[in-house]
């Protein structure tokens, strides 16, 4: 299951995507996947990274059901056939990383591909052989992104990412956390370490990271993937039949899965947000957040308050 799986917005996409007369009413991010969609540059090299990605925790992980995979192909080729690129996984997922490898082959217009994982083990010996056992799984020669998962033995998994970056088995190298109770020692470990990529928890109901992480990963030049943004789909739960903000319009935004997502990422420090889904009609509307406009300071504050206010 996903953060939103108890949030059912079928009935809207029927209307939006009908074919016909009915695409001409249908909101701007959908009549614009044609358009380019939202990027951010990734500091340390100044490649662009659509802003909305894609996780894979529980949503990939079924194993050998066909039902349940060939669902799962329908949502990989939304996901690139929207723009997408960044997808996320981890060997503590379970069979997610098999599963994406083995879709991988089955869509296309997936030349866009980022793929990024987790090394989550003790021991340089053990977290190479994780590693190769994922590049296996995952079909990956050269991973794009490699990342340190919940800090677990993080010095030492540290010098093995140096020397494969500097080999070319990795493009970047990252390090993870979805615990605040970690953010300490990651604050301190991010001021020393050359890292590209830092990946936590944020949302408009957690917004901790921005006192320290966000301004950090900023001033440091570290790309930021931003996990758990719909908070375990607590977020939904609260909106659950109230109406978004008059003013949402104006922002293309168009669900409140959009809502959630566009303030995400549309914190200056944040580079690309991953919502996991197991579910066509919930990627076409993460998806749809990457297009149009994205909400500035003034915009945000207004967010936050309406969203408190409910």
């Amino acid at each position: 299951m996903s953060e939103r799986d108890d949030f059912d917005r079928r009935a809207f996409f029927k209307c939006v995507l009908g074919l016909g007369s009915a695409l001409a009413f249908a909101p701007n991010w959908v009549r614009a996947v044609e358009q380019p969609g939202i990027t951010r540059k990734i500091p340390a090299s100044g490649e662009s990274l659509p802003v909305i990605g894609m996780g894979s925790w529980q949503t990939f992980d079924v194993g050998d059901d066909s039902g349940a995979r060939a669902n799962l192909t329908k949502v990989l080729q939304v996901f690139f056939d929207r723009g997408g690129a960044v997808i996320d996984s981890s060997p503590m997922y379970g069979t997610s990383e098999q599963v994406i490898g083995d879709l991988l082959k089955k869509v296309h217009n997936k030349q866009a591909l980022f793929a990024a994982t987790k090394v989550w083990t003790r021991g340089r010996k053990r977290g190479i052989t994780q590693m190769q056992r994922s590049m296996q799984r995952m079909g990956v020669e050269v991973f794009d992104l490699m990342q340190i998962h919940n800090l677990v033995d993080w010095e030492t998994h540290l010098e093995t990412l140096k020397a494969w970056k500097a080999q070319g088995k990795v493009r970047y190298i990252g390090i993870t956390t979805s615990h605040g109770r970690d953010h300490g020692e990651l604050e301190q470990i991010l001021q020393s370490e050359p890292f590209d990529f830092v990946q936590f928890t944020y949302s408009i109901a957690n917004r901790e990271v921005e006192k320290r992480l966000l301004p950090l990963a900023a001033d440091r030049g570290i790309a930021t993937l931003i996990n758990r943004p719909y908070r375990g789909g607590s977020l939904f739960r609260r909106v659950k039949g109230k109406p978004l903000p008059p003013w949402a319009a104006e922002l293309d935004i168009h669900s409140w899965g959009q809502f959630f997502l566009k303030f995400a990422v549309s914190h200056p420090a944040a580079t690309c947000a991953i919502p996991a889904t197991s579910k066509v009609d919930h990627m076409i509307d993460n998806m749809g957040a990457g297009f149009g406009r994205l909400p500035d300071a003034a915009a945000r504050r207004e967010m936050i308050a309406y969203y408190e206010s409910l």
